[in-house]
């Protein structure tokens, strides 16, 4: 992925673990759980936990883990994700809370029937997690399959939106 260069970044605790937010002028471009696989090399963006988008993004993940909110309402940046990505992780966004979705569905929401693999690949690129619920996309017979985050925590999203 290819990041805007304005990009800054914060941490902050979850209750999955530490994550790592990050924002560029246009929104929020990346929510990521630390160690977890495709996390980008951030190590030289500069620390803004007074950045709007972020303090905002902390907040609306508090209040999620909270039970307190459904869905998000930031600006987003996905601009780093090719067309095909960027399609599904649009499509991820519909996607209701307590609901859950095969990658094959996915895919015929994003406009691509048949390309369950490339859908997949999309899936486990989205730099946006929780925010963009990746979490919620399952097996074609309802098993819970990869996670860029893990399984466990995928578990314990599912659980905390009523869908496991």
């Amino acid at each position: 992925m290819k990041f805007h260069p304005s990009l800054v970044q914060a941490r902050h605790a979850s209750p999955l673990g530490p994550m790592i937010l990050a924002a560029s002028d246009n929104g929020l471009a990346g929510a990521w759980f630390e160690g977890q696989r495709h996390l980008p090399e951030c190590s030289g963006w500069p620390q803004a936990p007074e950045h709007p988008v972020l303090v905002e993004a902390m907040a609306q993940l508090d209040d999620y883990f909270a039970g307190r909110r459904a869905d998000f309402d930031l600006p987003l940046d996905v601009t780093g994700g090719t067309p095909f990505q960027q399609s599904v992780w649009q499509a991820l966004r519909t996607i209701a809370r307590g609901q859950t979705i095969s990658y094959r569905a996915l895919g015929e929401r994003a406009g691509c029937p048949g390309a369950v693999r490339a859908v997949g690949a999309a899936v486990g690129r989205n730099p946006l997690s929780i925010v963009v619920p990746c979490h919620r996309v399952v097996g074609a017979d309802g098993s819970l399959t990869g996670y860029a985050g893990g399984l466990d925590r995928k578990r314990a999203l599912l659980r905390l939106e009523g869908a496991a």
